[in-house]
């Protein structure tokens, strides 16, 4: 079974591929000081609660915090007995190289969403991340990454506005029942929501703009469904997909192997 790992900068999310679906998924906060041990009690306490029973022979990491690597390195080499493909490390390859600027370092979380887009959806795609960072990633009709936008996350413009206006509440996102606010919160809400909409409609129509193409639109990320509230452009928000796309690296990889 394959055991693929996703950490971004906010969350590591894990979970179990038993060569037809993905049985289990877990996730934790992500923290650099985290040793492996530690992820191997929490890893192993929730098997057997959940009584998920698992022969791991393989594992396959994306980290966009390249300081919790050696340890998520160190949990599968001593625990699961098994040396982890890295999305974006030598030894590592990929369906279809990106292209983009020579010297560029592409997120690993974004190769992996363009491999498993383009496998659900074809070439000409835009894959919009609602993460710590928003990012669109553009598809080609090959299934490259050609490039994209990265803007500040919502929780993160939410979490500044905060901070950098004394007056100013925390506030959580959600729909808000009208654009126009009656109060602070409703108000701090509106311009978030329909801010974000508006940032990612307009993202949108120039990248199809500049591509001169149709291009289908496709979502992910936890605050994907609260956004597809408010708009008709995505064509699909999917809460699997990077996991997806770890599951086709690695499975690529082994056919390079065995070929």
């Amino acid at each position: 079974m394959l055991l693929a790992i996703d950490c971004g900068n906010t969350n590591t999310v894990f979970s179990i591929w038993d060569g037809a679906r993905f049985i289990a998924t877990w996730r934790i906060a992500t923290d650099h000081k985290r040793t492996a041990d530690e992820y191997f009690v929490w890893l192993s306490s929730l098997m057997m609660l959940t009584k998920t029973d698992a022969n791991i022979t393989g594992a396959i990491i994306s980290s966009t915090v390249p300081r919790v690597v050696f340890n998520l390195r160190v949990l599968c080499n001593r625990y699961f007995d098994c040396r982890p493909l890295v999305v974006g490390k030598p030894g590592c390859e990929l369906p279809v190289a990106p292209r983009v600027d020579q010297g560029t370092t592409v997120g690993p979380d974004r190769l992996v969403n363009t491999v498993a887009g383009f496998d659900r959806h074809g070439g000409n795609l835009i894959v919009v991340d609602f993460g710590t960072a928003t990012t669109f990633d553009v598809v080609d009709v090959d299934g490259a990454y050609i490039g994209g936008v990265i803007a500040p996350g919502v929780n993160l413009s939410l979490e500044a506005l905060h901070m950098a206006a004394a007056a100013l509440p925390h506030v959580d996102v959600t729909k808000p029942q009208s654009a126009i606010g009656t109060n602070t919160v409703a108000c701090m809400q509106s311009g978030v929501y329909w801010g974000y909409i508006g940032l990612v409609e307009g993202i949108v129509r120039q990248i199809r703009l500049e591509r001169e193409s149709p291009m289908k639109v496709i979502a992910t990320g936890g605050l994907a469904p609260l956004f597809q509230q408010g708009t008709d452009l995505f064509h699909s928000v999917e809460d699997d997909l990077t996991m997806h796309g770890l599951m086709l690296i690695n499975r690529y990889n082994s056919e390079l192997e065995t070929a």
